[in-house]
């Protein structure tokens, strides 16, 4: 199992220098996400900066940019960092899209599908003419398309963010990887996720999987927690999670908490949280504890990204986890 790592920076400078941090370290791969920053912007920074390690969207939203677009952008990527980017892409929920974007949800799973056809097919033929795709979500006819540039690679990894069975099972079925929520567990790993990426899979390998560990490290365990809850709190208040939630038994406290979210209570929101409900889906606590929570996900996963919360916390708590991250880390592993 590799260590990755998804830096922050409340500036470009702070987050670059945070993944500098963690090639040194040895981390396998750089991980952005999409909602306080686009994914590709700070990519592009750390491919300018590093020089071995991967980095990847993890996840970039899948509908808010053309399928061309999503390519050119991932080839532009890959050239620029010296074939080190995946494309990692999710659907997001539904209301992020529509009242957030302002673009079409449609099907998402047939809608991500058909994305990750025509970006295959558009980084694959990018320097041939025509380029034709007819899906039920989307469409491309490239005709007159003639990229002048001789591509170096012509496939790049795609990687898929899921948490529900029918998308989790076309995962299996396209991708090259499954990436995490941002708060996932052994036990929803193997009871829901890696069996309807075994359904895709069908005959073939299941997709690699990549899991997410919102990760606190400090002495005082319940500061650890604490600054941990606030991330826990704001997926608990979507209701979309809502299954997610109640299949680890914390049904009622997620529910409590969208009620308190109705109220703008962030403090009684994450008051809601009980450290209990922290340690299932968080790694939050003192070195010896964050150390024996990562291995519980040997031998489930490929890589497990260690991310600090970003959620209901300052700047300064956020800072503070990335750095005990960064601390216990040497060499591609805890030291």
């Amino acid at each position: 199992m590799k260590l990755s790592f998804g830096p922050w920076g409340e500036t470009l400078h702070e987050f670059v220098e945070a993944g500098i941090d963690g090639e040194k370290k040895g981390f396998e791969t750089l991980w952005t996400s999409e909602l306080h920053r686009t994914p590709f912007v700070p990519l592009t920074a750390l491919a300018t900066k590093t020089s071995t390690i991967k980095l990847g969207s993890g996840v970039a939203l899948a509908f808010l940019r053309s399928p061309l677009t999503l390519a050119l952008t991932a080839m532009d990527l890959n050239e620029i960092s010296n074939g080190r980017f995946i494309l990692g892409l999710g659907s997001g929920v539904k209301n992020l899209n529509e009242y957030w974007h302002d673009v079409r949800f449609g099907k998402p799973v047939k809608h991500i599908e058909d994305v990750i056809n025509i970006c295959r097919m558009v980084i694959k033929e990018s320097h041939l003419n025509p380029i034709k795709y007819e899906g039920s979500e989307k469409s491309i006819s490239l005709v007159g398309f003639d990229r002048p540039f001789t591509p170096k690679e012509t496939s790049i990894p795609i990687y898929m963010g899921s948490v529900g069975p029918f998308m989790t099972r076309k995962c299996g079925e396209i991708a090259d990887g499954w990436i995490s929520h941002e708060l996932c567990s052994p036990q929803y790993l193997e009871s829901n996720i890696i069996p309807k990426l075994q359904e895709g899979a069908s005959d073939k390998k299941i997709p690699k999987i990549v899991v997410s560990g919102l990760t606190v490290v400090d002495e005082d365990e319940k500061k650890a927690k604490r600054i941990a809850a606030g991330t826990v709190a704001f997926y608990a208040s979507v209701k979309t999670y809502d299954e997610f939630f109640s299949t680890h038994g914390f049904g009622q406290e997620a529910s409590r908490i969208r009620e308190l979210f109705k109220n703008n209570d962030i403090k009684g929101m994450i008051e809601n949280v009980p450290d209990e409900m922290v340690d299932v889906f968080a790694i939050a606590g003192n070195k010896e504890f964050v150390t024996e929570s990562i291995k519980r996900y040997e031998n489930i996963v490929d890589e497990i990204k260690l991310t600090p919360p970003t959620h209901f916390v300052t700047e300064e708590e956020t800072r503070f986890a990335q750095k005990s991250i960064l601390s216990i880390v040497n060499e591609g592993g805890i030291n």
